[in-house]
């Protein structure tokens, strides 16, 4: 059993740095999600907090943490070693805080493609599947795919959740390249949202609609036999 609840604490990271960590969990968890943030966002950000509650109320826990960039105040990325360090931190003090329970790894944007890179260089202990939720697959404007070169390599099972208006995804690319990782991997397509999971009110649908919509998804990907397995 987790216990206790919203718990904050401190992880070390490689010895050299230490940041915060937010262990969230509903009584009998059936699952617990290593969040990374994106790389704009913090742990406490509006976006990761709601998405943090509704796993929450669907019986899933999440730790939440920062990269040190973020605990020291910048604005401006870690190298990709020492965020990749920051994951590793991230989910071995996930996996001592619930022994017994199902683990996943993934994040938001950046954090997402920081948690999958660190997994194809070395697979992080005990977790089942990478939850990608609106992948950074190429910068706005300059459409590409080198930013998912890594992800062939990974062998657990992906769930990418993206907008279908995402900026930062353009569909032409990142349909076929999902189609190409095979049976392991997953695209959901969010309707009218963008890389923050906003639709316009043209669309008919609220932003509230768009994330219980990809928290939905998400939560039925986890309790799948494939996802649970880690195959």
């Amino acid at each position: 059993m987790i216990r206790p609840p919203n718990e904050r604490l401190t992880l070390d990271v490689a010895g050299t740095h230490r940041v915060s960590c937010l262990l969230d969990h509903p009584r009998g968890a059936w699952a617990l999600l290593v969040l990374a943030p994106g790389a704009g966002a913090g742990m406490e950000h509006p976006s990761m907090q709601t998405l943090a509650e509704g796993l929450g109320r669907r019986g899933v826990a999440t730790l939440r943490y920062q990269f040190p960039y973020r605990e020291r105040g910048s604005r401006r990325p870690d190298p990709p070693a020492l965020c990749h360090a920051t994951v590793r931190a991230a989910v071995a003090e996930a996996s001592r805080r619930a022994p017994g329970v199902p683990l996943f790894a993934g994040g938001r944007s950046f954090g997402g493609r920081m948690t999958s890179q660190a997994q194809a260089l070395d697979p992080l202990p005990r977790v089942r599947g990478l939850t990608l939720l609106a992948f950074p697959l190429h910068p706005a404007g300059k459409p590409g795919t080198e930013r998912a070169a890594h992800l062939g390599e990974i062998r657990v099972p992906l769930l990418f959740i993206q907008g279908t208006r995402d900026d930062l995804a353009r569909l032409a690319l990142l349909q076929p390249l999902v189609q190409s990782l095979g049976p392991r991997a997953t695209l959901h397509l969010l309707a009218d949202a963008d890389h923050g999971w906003h639709a316009p009110a043209r669309s008919g649908r609220s932003d509230a609609q768009v994330r219980e919509e990809a928290l939905d998804v998400l939560c039925e990907w986890l309790r799948r036999p494939g996802a649970a397995r880690g195959e």
